[in-house]
């Protein structure tokens, strides 16, 4: 095609194009109204959360709010973390471990008076308590256990009862 034909084109269609530059520019308008009008609405939220219309507070000072907020819950974690961590050390000296053996000491005795208990802590450190009652009277030993052991002889009960302990049973 050459210009005169698309000169010729253009001036038998100048109503139809001239028509549809109009519909164009009435929706470019539409557009731009609705466009205005969402960036109105964006400006005044902007401006009322900055300036803290809605609830009093701006912006930056919530922002500083959560700020130091979230600060006071990082100590108070920090302190919870350093008490657990004293809890945890001190709960490895407690006795953890306990072992009871109820036995009867004599033959001629009616029931089983006489007992040995073991101690123990996390690291089966502790003692051996144990205790022989007699009719005239009644004794009671302790013997100290380092490592699940003891440096002092233990009797076949105290033995059962430090066995139990480091098994964990009562």
């Amino acid at each position: 095609m050459d210009n005169a034909e698309i000169m010729k084109f253009m001036m038998s269609n100048l109503l139809y194009i001239v028509g549809g530059m109009g519909v164009l520019v009435v929706i470019m308008y539409v557009i731009i109204i609705n466009l205005y009008m969402n960036i109105s609405y964006l400006k005044k939220r902007y401006s009322q959360m900055m300036t803290g219309e809605q609830n009093g507070a701006t912006f930056e000072q919530m922002l500083m709010d959560h700020i130091t907020e979230t600060r006071g819950v990082a100590e108070a974690n920090a302190k919870l973390r350093a008490e657990n961590q004293r809890i945890d050390a001190l709960l490895q000296q407690a006795i953890t471990r306990v072992g009871v053996v109820r036995f009867r000491a004599f033959q001629d005795m009616g029931s089983d008076l006489s007992y040995a208990v073991a101690l123990l802590d996390s690291h089966n450190n502790g003692v051996v308590l144990s205790s022989i009652f007699g009719r005239e009277d009644s004794r009671s030993y302790v013997k100290p256990i380092e490592e699940g052991h003891s440096t002092y002889t233990l009797t076949q009960e105290e033995e059962q009862a430090l066995q139990k302990a480091l098994q964990g049973h009562s």
